[in-house]
């Protein structure tokens, strides 16, 4: 790993923060850091208050989409909710879809299958519609280019509202209202919502109509920040606080769906981390191995035994997720060692028969594990489909823009994109994503980079610290769990490799003026030799707490030692 540490905010900035918040300099350094600079935006930052999201009637065609509805509503119109499969989109449809039958009979709801259908809106989800006499789709977290599909449903006299966070092509769909953040014609002021977060926006602007206040949405926070933690948008602005509030409601009151998860777990209190590794993948489960239908039954559902029911069901998809994952992940990297490519700045690998609801989790666990751009392919129908991961920094959306000539359709982010191709197309398609990413891709990007915030004195990690650095949270992109560094630190000689195949370090370390601390280092067991040699070494770390029969203690959770 290459060490960066973070530049230093002005002496005097630290200096005045300090004094004024009345905390240490490294917590004041650490706020600069991410733009905080006054008392106030300290206490906003600290407190966050849902008085100060925006006004939903900001984004572009808002009003549209509100008046739509409420013709829709007025007529008695038989009104979809259509949504992605993967976590943002079900939380969606569940979201957007329990608050409408809440005064609103006339509503259903209709996932995509994965395999049939595709990623986002289908000709067959259409044909469903019109089928049903249904005369209003709201499509979220998918459609923004989905422009001949919209035209197909016109004709049809189904009209399309389109809620959506993807970046949009050239032309925006010809949809009654388009609602993106990230269009460019759209002034609203937060860009970064996740895809649930827009639908939140539009069931926010539909309350405020009906004389109901954010605090009768407050219930429907526990889906906005499990979409927030699962798509990995930066927590925020917005994203912030209703994160912040969703995981009120996660600890305090989650709807049956949540809780039916959680309560198979020996666990009191849940943070953004828990929705990332333990919601998320049980609802993207669903949709990887059965069908989304799966996520959102879970997720509408107010009968606790129900949604118990449904919850067990879920944990046997995702046991049968975690087992296709594994296998598919060690037949890919045997065909990485095969295709000996060492030189090349991609990470591409195909075989026909692997599933096609783990292929992005195999690519996310390649980039780990080669940390290149990475590409897993597979068989769907008469196409190959992929999903793509990228490492930090590095535009793997714009690379595959460079390479659409070879690509049927594709769409996604900076860091995770999906698309097709066909199969006469791999070889071409391969060699030029190798070309364009080669040619465009800072070397240096291709090590991985451990940021680290500041430097830090063990006698400094004092209870009263940590209770301030835990009110950072919640952490996720734009701001980051704090990591530290401490130099001059040495092993007490309790230092040792456990686990079952003594893959992970635990130690406890001290530096010649502190008392110690201990840590522990997951998948780092190959640093036994510099930290247990009775040498001075330096540590990076964040800094959490263990819960250990009962008792709870402060802890560093170690990324990496160097000599």
């Amino acid at each position: 790993m290459r060490w960066t540490l973070k530049p230093k905010p002005e002496p005097n900035k630290v200096a005045e923060l300090s004094a004024a918040l009345q905390v240490e300099p490294v917590l004041a350094t650490l706020l600069l850091q991410r733009g905080i600079e006054t008392f106030e935006e300290a206490r906003d930052f600290f407190r966050p208050d849902l008085s100060k999201l925006h006004d939903p009637l900001l984004m572009k065609d808002m009003h549209k989409a509100v008046e739509r509805i409420e013709k829709a509503i007025a007529n008695e119109e038989n009104i979809l909710v259509y949504g992605d499969y993967d976590v943002d989109g079900t939380t969606s449809v569940a979201l957007v879809s329990s608050f409408l039958k809440s005064f609103y009979p006339q509503v259903s709801t209709y996932i995509p299958d994965r395999y049939d259908e595709g990623y986002g809106i289908s000709y067959k989800g259409i044909d469903f519609a019109d089928d049903n006499d249904f005369n209003l789709i709201i499509a979220l977290d998918c459609g923004i280019k989905a422009i001949d599909k919209v035209k197909y449903a016109s004709e049809k006299n189904i009209d399309f509202i389109i809620c959506d966070h993807h970046r949009p092509g050239e032309h925006i769909p010809p949809a009654v209202a388009v609602l993106d953040p990230k269009r460019e014609d759209c002034e609203y002021p937060y860009k970064e919502l996740c895809g649930c977060g827009v639908g939140f926006k539009l069931v926010q602007a539909l309350a405020h109509r009906r004389g109901l206040t954010i605090d009768d949405l407050f219930l429907y926070l526990d889906l906005v920040v499990t979409a927030i933690a699962a798509d990995i948008v930066p927590i925020t602005g917005e994203n912030r606080i209703l994160a912040y509030y969703g995981l009120k409601v996660i600890n305090s009151n989650p709807r049956p769906g949540i809780k039916a998860i959680l309560q198979q777990l020996n666990k009191s209190s849940f943070t953004i981390t828990d929705v990332v590794f333990i919601i998320a993948p049980r609802i993207n489960a669903a949709g990887r191995m059965k069908h989304g239908n799966h996520a959102v039954a879970l997720l509408s559902e107010t009968n606790i035994d129900l949604a118990t029911d449904y919850a067990r069901e879920i944990e046997i998809f995702n046991s049968d997720r975690k087992d296709a994952d594994k296998q598919i992940t060690l037949e890919a990297l045997e065909q990485i060692k095969e295709l000996k490519e060492e030189g090349k700045k991609t990470t591409v690998v195909y075989n026909e028969n692997w599933h096609k609801g783990v292929i992005g989790i195999v690519a996310s666990r390649l980039t780990e594990t080669y940390y290149r751009p990475t590409l897993v392919f597979t068989r769907s129908g008469d196409k190959l489909a992929a999903s793509a991961r990228s490492v930090k920094g590095f535009d793997v959306y714009n690379a595959l823009e460079e390479c659409a000539g070879l690509i049927e359709q594709f769409g996604g982010h900076k860091y995770a994109a999906g698309l097709t191709l066909l199969e006469k197309d791999y070889d071409a398609f391969k060699a030029e994503f190798e070309r364009v990413v080669s040619s465009t891709i800072d070397p240096a990007l291709l090590t991985p980079e451990l940021r680290i915030d500041s430097e830090l004195d063990f006698n400094d990690i004092t209870p009263r610290f940590y209770r301030i650095l835990k009110q950072f949270a919640p952490f996720g992109p734009g701001n980051l769990n704090p990591v530290f560094m401490t130099a001059e630190v040495k092993d007490t000689g309790a230092g040792r490799c456990v686990g079952e195949d003594k893959s992970h370090l635990r130690l406890v370390v001290k530096q010649d003026h502190s008392r110690p601390v201990t840590g522990i280092g997951f998948g780092l067991g190959e640093k036994e030799t510099i930290a247990c040699s009775g040498d001075y070494f330096k540590i990076a770390y964040s800094i959490n707490e263990n819960e250990w029969n009962g008792n709870i203690s402060l802890q560093l959770k170690i990324k990496d030692i160097k000599p």
